[in-house]
């Protein structure tokens, strides 16, 4: 690494005071959450790791006596006969140790993740170190959902990426256009930081019998003339099987019919199925079933129109 007083453009005698301001203005010109330039977080860590050196009293001195280098290593001294127990002294057991005192923080003034905490706030703080990375970019795919996955809540598999496929709950009745958000599936951080998210916008595939309607769910179920007419028990598509549904006599496509509790499964309370009957005439009206509609058109039948 080069000089931490070159880094942070300061002199060899400028102040505890003027490498703080020196080094906050750095930080926040380069923070990842304020730059977006590729090489911003390579730059920031790089201010962290001089301030890390020439913001504590005890590392600037050693820096400064030849004893660490920039990136805070012990440079060899000799094995000069030393006070015991001191910078690169003998140790009372007469082996060589290396005292360089003040851990990581103990910066005069403050250290730096409390510098970062003040400018950005807790974020900062927690990706404020050399150790803590700028974050990696959020991935975005899109998430084609069966219409009953959708309706009833499950899981589905997403191609985030070309080769990349990952398993995602969606909740039940989520709008379409909404984002499903996968922690840390997304891009990895730089410098080992912590990885992005996906998110995934729902786009809820069409289904060939059912029609969304709200929380409820619509269909429509075929009637032949007979059973409409004298009543009949008839077999209903639901999102989980198919159930018996009784017709009265003389039901029309005018009335629908509503199954509690078979429409989406919400959180809050599921919806409704509403079943339409279609009544579905016969390609050939037998002769006695057409007999029987000309006198109920002679006798002037009116259906309200």
């Amino acid at each position: 690494m080069r000089d931490p007083y070159t880094i942070l453009g300061v002199s060899k005698t400028a102040s505890v005071s003027d490498i703080k301001k020196a080094y906050r203005k750095l930080a926040k010109q380069y923070h990842p959450d304020q730059n977006k330039d590729a090489k911003a977080a390579a730059k920031f860590a790089e201010i962290n790791s001089a301030y890390e050196i020439v913001g504590d009293e005890k590392k600037r001195g050693q820096f400064d006596r030849g004893e660490i280098d920039a990136e805070g290593k012990p440079r060899f001294q000799g094995f000069e006969n030393q006070a015991a127990g001191g910078p690169g002294g003998f140790a009372q057991d007469g082996g060589y140790e290396f005292n360089f005192g003040g851990g990581r923080g103990g910066f005069a003034g403050g250290g730096f993740d409390d510098i970062l905490s003040e400018m950005f706030g807790a974020r900062a703080n927690r990706r404020g170190g050399r150790e803590s990375a700028p974050r990696g970019s959020d991935l975005q795919a899109t998430a084609h959902v069966p219409f009953s996955v959708w309706a009833l809540g499950g899981k589905i598999r997403v191609e985030l990426a070309p080769g990349r496929v990952v398993d995602a709950f969606i909740p039940a009745g989520i709008a379409p256009g909404k984002n499903v958000r996968l922690k840390g599936q997304g891009e990895p951080g730089p410098f080992g930081g912590e990885p992005g998210d996906a998110l995934l916008t729902v786009a809820v595939d069409p289904h060939e019998q059912f029609r969304a309607d709200g929380k409820n769910i619509r269909v429509d179920v075929n009637v032949t003339i007979y059973e409409a007419a004298l009543g009949a028990k008839v077999r209903v598509p639901t999102l989980d099987g198919s159930v018996d549904l009784t017709l009265p006599a003389g039901t029309t496509g005018l009335r629908s019919f509503r199954l509690k509790g078979k429409g989406v499964q919400v959180r809050e309370g599921a919806g409704d199925l509403i079943v339409q009957p279609r009544i579905i005439m016969p390609d050939k009206i037998p002769a006695d079933l057409e007999a029987a509609l000309l006198k109920l058109r002679d006798e002037g039948y009116d259906p309200g129109r």
